[in-house]
């Protein structure tokens, strides 16, 4: 009861209603309910989503805690603001926020300078084709079939977000970084993702055809369901557990493979240098679909 009265507590001192707060973040009205009657408990992912809608940090919910609740500005879809131009006039430049929105079968292809400006929304069957969203935050954000080919989306950082049935074709997606999300059902065909790191996320039935591999490394994460093909070159699999899970047609060059066991990884038509054959040996996986490159 006491998590479920300072639930209550801070969403009463934000002046917003059990179904506003389970809209937000994307449950039923009755699980907030069952929350502040102490019939149950979010999860530590939810948990992180309610600290930051309510504006409290995740103390604020330990028995012993007494933090206050931060008070939390309501968020203005537009804001004017003025800046001076060199012949001397000023000219009113829009200061839009779209986060904590709810946004369905949207056309935002083109789109520039997104930045944080989605974080916490129910996102679904939207067009950002073609746009310019590098430095994007996406966080504790619900993204459903939306379609993202060919834009930028380099040093974007998406946390604790569910992406279902996203097409990222063609994306340049360069040092972003996906951490504590569900990744499923996505198309990366053709995308960049050099740099990428994909952290303690489940990577599952996500189609990579012809993605570019390199300096990718995926931690403490369930990838289930991808077949992986082309050249993988200075990538990392660390404490991931796999399950069907394909290399075909694939060239591994200073792969690392840590992982508690490979077993699960089919390997067809492949060639891998020395260290990565060690790495894949050492984990017991199946090797007689790799062979050795050549020095």
């Amino acid at each position: 009861m006491i998590i479920g009265n300072k639930i209550a507590e801070a969403r009463k001192k934000i002046n917003i209603s059990q179904a506003q707060l389970a809209e937000r973040l994307f449950i039923s009205s009755q699980a907030v309910g069952k929350w502040e009657r102490g019939e149950s408990m979010p999860d530590i992912i939810t948990f992180n989503r309610l600290a930051e809608i309510l504006g409290v940090d995740l103390n604020y919910f330990s028995e012993s805690s007494q933090s206050a609740v931060s008070e939390v500005a309501p968020v203005e879809p537009l804001v004017e603001q003025s800046t001076e131009m060199p012949s001397g006039k000023l000219v009113k430049n829009p200061n839009w926020d779209m986060s904590r929105g709810n946004w369905l079968d949207a056309d935002f292809s083109g789109l520039k300078n997104l930045h944080e400006k989605f974080s916490s929304s129910n996102i679904q069957r939207c067009l950002f084709v073609g746009s310019e969203l590098s430095g994007l935050l996406l966080k504790a954000n619900h993204v459903a079939g939306c379609d993202f080919s060919g834009s930028d989306l380099s040093g974007s950082h998406i946390k604790i977000s569910h992406l279902a049935g996203n097409l990222f074709k063609g994306c340049s997606l360069k040092e972003t970084e996906f951490s504590g999300s569900h990744i499923d059902g996505c198309n990366f065909s053709g995308a960049d993702l050099s740099g990428v790191t994909v952290k303690s996320c489940d990577f599952s039935k996500n189609t990579v055809v012809n993605a570019i591999w390199y300096r990718t490394s995926f931690n403490a994460t369930q990838i289930a369901n991808v077949v992986f093909d082309g050249t993988l070159e200075d990538c990392s699999f660390e404490n991931c557990a796999f399950t069907r899970v394909t290399f075909q047609d694939s060239t591994l060059i200073n792969t690392f493979f840590k992982c508690r066991s490979l077993k699960k990884i089919k390997f067809i038509n492949c060639q891998a240098d020395r260290l990565t054959y060690e790495f894949l040996k050492n984990g017991k996986a199946d090797l007689t679909g790799i062979t050795l490159l050549v020095p």
